[in-house]
């Protein structure tokens, strides 16, 4: 960005207070930080205040931290207890819905878009498939909503962005040019493995050690900062040797939850409030950025192309998913709507834009547009669609 240190912090500081101090406002509202945030993003950009490139070191390396914090609070609010009690819907949900959801999403980009190469449709798929619940926070907050219904979408969220993860980077190595499938493939799973070795055993190591630390242990004013230390030596411990850092902050977050025989309070809220931070700042960014690339294609075919993503790519996957299981109708329809696309998407098409891939602008654009959509469409339908839900079960209106 061409703005003097000063400047910028200035413009994001503001940016922080302004949408910390209109939180309560926007709340069960379609207006959320994400879209204010954009939305400041690409208004400060037409008006020539900002102007954000995406080969720019700072904005990759925020894009990284971003995803990284993430990646790895996703990881820790995975707990054990609560995957044995609802597993079943989750599982479904991430193995078999979620691969569904990717190749109806590659075939109609492909056919929409056919300038697109099979592994450049596939990428924009991968990168479409996270689901984020902080969209839609009524769901997965809302008493209004069967607990296994609200924990099956915010499980499904933990998880999609680590598993989608690998086929991003996989999809993004042979959508670049010289890319062999074979070999980066091969490259892909071991840098995975060891990735996932080293958060397996930071992770481990975080939560036994814990306990045992001179002093009474740690004050809770340190415990948030004691697990995202972890979290981004995981990172770091990955990148120098030759493992994934970001599948490592992943597998370092579940590690860490499921090691603690409870997750202190401190650890999930500043890893979060960290995670939230870097979130508005990357949104911010990529409301930038929507201007900066602009969109040159043809609409028709990405008008089309939202319309299938949102209305029949995730909710014909998981109705297909859910066959036979005996969840109800109206549950399963509920959980089929709310597949809002949020964080790690937007995050995943930054990575693309950045990338040597052909079409990478067109991945962005089209990426950005279907985020954008998505926020919109099930920001207005999550209060409506909770209260629709407990009619339909006879649950009774809580707060």
């Amino acid at each position: 960005m061409d703005i003097s240190f000063a400047e910028a912090l200035l413009l994001f500081g503001g940016l922080l207070a302004v949408v910390a101090a209109f939180s309560g406002v926007m709340k069960g509202t379609v207006l959320s930080a994400s879209v204010l945030s954009v939305a400041l993003g690409f208004g400060l950009a037409v008006a020539g205040v900002v102007h954000v490139d995406a080969t720019d070191e700072a904005i990759v390396e925020l894009v990284e931290l971003a995803l990284v914090l993430t990646l790895f609070s996703d990881g820790m609010f995975v707990e054990r207890e609560l995957l044995r009690r609802h597993w079943g819907p989750t599982a479904r949900a991430l193995i078999i819905a979620m691969p569904i959801t990717m190749g109806l999403l590659a075939l109609a980009a492909k056919g929409l878009f056919p300038d697109l190469t099979w592994a450049e449709a596939f990428l924009l798929a991968a990168v479409l498939s996270p689901t984020d619940p902080v969209v839609t926070s009524a769901v997965v907050t809302s008493r209004l909503v069967p607990s296994k219904v609200r924990h099956t979408l915010n499980l499904e969220s933990g998880l999609n962005d680590g598993l989608a993860l690998p086929f991003v980077l996989f999809f993004l190595v042979l959508a670049s040019p010289g890319g062999d499938a074979g070999a980066e493939a091969l490259k892909l799973v071991g840098e995975a493995a060891v990735g996932a070795a080293i958060g397996i055993a930071l992770g481990v190591f975080a939560g036994r050690l814990h306990f045992k630390l001179p002093g009474g242990g740690i004050t809770p004013r340190y415990e948030g900062i004691y697990s995202v230390g972890f979290a981004l030596a995981a990172f770091g411990l990955a990148e120098v040797t030759i493992g994934n850092g970001l599948i490592a902050a992943f597998v370092c977050g579940i590690a860490l939850g499921a090691s603690e025989r409870e997750v202190p309070e401190g650890f999930v809220e500043f890893a979060e409030n960290s995670s939230a931070i870097l979130q508005v700042l990357t949104f911010f960014v990529f409301g930038g950025l929507i201007y900066a690339t602009g969109f040159h294609h043809s609409v028709p075919p990405l008008v089309l192309f939202v319309a299938f993503a949102l209305f029949l790519a995730r909710p014909v996957a998981v109705m297909l998913s859910f066959l036979r299981t005996g969840i109800p109708q109206s549950e399963k329809l509920f959980m089929a709507w709310f597949g809002p696309k949020g964080v790690a998407s937007m995050l995943f098409a930054l990575f693309v834009l950045k990338s040597d891939v052909a079409s990478n602008d067109l991945i962005f654009d089209t990426a950005a547009i279907v985020i954008i959509a998505s926020i919109i469409a099930h920001g207005l339908t999550d209060t409506i669609g909770a209260q629709w839900l407990a009619r339909r079960v006879g649950l009774t209106a809580k707060s």
